[in-house]
C-alpha cells in the first residue's frame, strides 16, 4: 500500500508540475501572440472604430473590404510573386551548392581543405553589410541591377549552410560508407542515396532559415531595386506605408497582415519538424 500511495503522490505532483509548466507556457504565447491578435483585430475594423474608449477584440460587423482596398492602392499580388520567385530561387540553388560543398568538406581530404574551411568561417563573420557595396558594384557592371537576378546572386551560396550541413555529414560513421562503397554506392550515389536523408533535419532548418531571412530582407532588394514591377513584399509595405503616411491604421494593418501570413502559415504546419531540426541539427562532430 504504500509503494501504491507513493506512486500516487509522485503522480499527483507530476501533473501539478505538468499543470504549471503549460500555464506558463500558454502565457507567454498569450504575450507574445496579443500584437499579432491585435494587427488582425485592426486590419478588420472599420475607420471609425480604431480607436474608440474600450479596445474592441473581436471586431463586429467584420470588414474584409480593407484588404481589398489594399490591393487596389498598391499591387501586392506582384510583390508576393516577386518574393516567391527571390526566396524560392535562393532556396533552391542554396540547397545545391551547400550540399555539394558540405560533402567535400565532411566526406574528402584534399590539400589545403582545412583552410578553405577557415576562410567558409570567416566569411560567418563578416557582416553582411559589408558585401553590399562590392556586390552592388559587380551587379553593376554585369548590367544586373534593377532585376530579380540581382537580389538572388548574391545568396546563391551560404557559409552558414556548409558548416551545418557538414557537421551533420560528419556523424555519419565511416563504415557505413565504406559498406556503402562494397555495395556499388559510393560519390554522388552515397551522397543522394545515405547521407542527404540522415541529414533532412538539418536541410529543414537551413531551408526555414533561408526562407524567414530573405522574405524579410528589406535592405538589399531596397538597394538593387528602383521599379515596383521587380520589387518584394518588404519593400512594398514600406512604400505602402509611406504613401498611407501612418494615418489609415486599417490599410496599413491589413497589408503587414498579408505580408506576414505566409511565414505565420508555414511555421504552423512545419512547426513539428522545426524544433526536431534544431534537435539534430548537427552539433556533433
Amino acid at each position: 500500500m504504500r509503494l501504491g500511495e507513493r506512486a500516487r503522490s509522485w503522480y499527483r505532483r507530476a501533473r501539478l508540475h505538468l499543470l504549471a509548466t503549460h500555464l506558463i507556457v500558454g502565457l507567454f504565447a498569450l504575450v507574445t501572440l496579443t500584437p499579432y491578435l491585435w494587427l488582425l483585430a485592426t486590419s478588420l475594423k472599420f475607420r471609425t472604430e480604431v480607436f474608440t474608449p474600450t479596445p474592441q477584440w473581436i471586431p463586429w460587423p467584420i470588414n474584409f473590404g480593407n484588404y481589398r482596398e489594399v490591393f487596389e492602392r498598391a499591387p501586392f499580388d506582384l510583390f508576393l510573386a516577386n518574393t516567391l520567385l527571390v526566396v524560392s530561387g535562393i532556396l533552391a540553388v542554396q540547397l545545391v551548392t551547400v550540399t555539394l560543398a558540405a560533402y567535400v568538406f565532411a566526406r574528402r581530404r584534399f590539400r589545403g581543405s582545412n583552410l578553405l574551411f577557415m576562410l567558409f568561417l570567416v566569411q560567418m563573420m563578416v557582416p553582411i553589410h559589408a558585401t553590399f557595396l562590392p556586390n552592388f558594384l559587380t551587379l553593376q557592371s554585369l548590367d544586373l541591377l534593377n532585376t530579380r537576378t540581382a537580389m538572388m546572386l548574391p545568396f546563391f551560396a551560404s557559409g552558414y549552410g556548409t558548416f551545418l550541413l557538414r557537421q551533420a555529414f560528419k556523424q555519419v560513421p565511416r563504415e557505413l560508407e565504406d559498406a556503402a562503397v562494397m555495395d556499388g554506392c559510393a560519390g554522388a550515389r552515397f551522397l543522394w542515396h545515405v547521407l542527404i536523408p540522415l541529414a533532412r533535419p538539418t536541410l529543414v532548418a537551413f531551408a526555414l532559415i533561408s526562407l524567414v531571412s530573405h522574405w524579410n530582407d528589406y535592405l538589399w532588394p531596397l538597394i538593387v531595386t528602383d521599379t515596383p514591377n521587380v520589387r518584394t513584399l518588404t519593400i512594398g509595405l514600406g512604400m505602402f506605408v509611406q504613401q498611407e503616411s501612418g494615418a489609415d491604421w486599417t490599410l496599413l494593418m491589413a497589408a503587414t497582415a498579408f505580408v506576414t501570413a505566409p511565414l505565420l502559415l508555414i511555421f504552423l504546419v512545419f512547426q513539428r519538424k522545426f524544433v526536431e531540426s534544431f534537435m539534430f541539427s548537427g552539433l556533433k562532430g
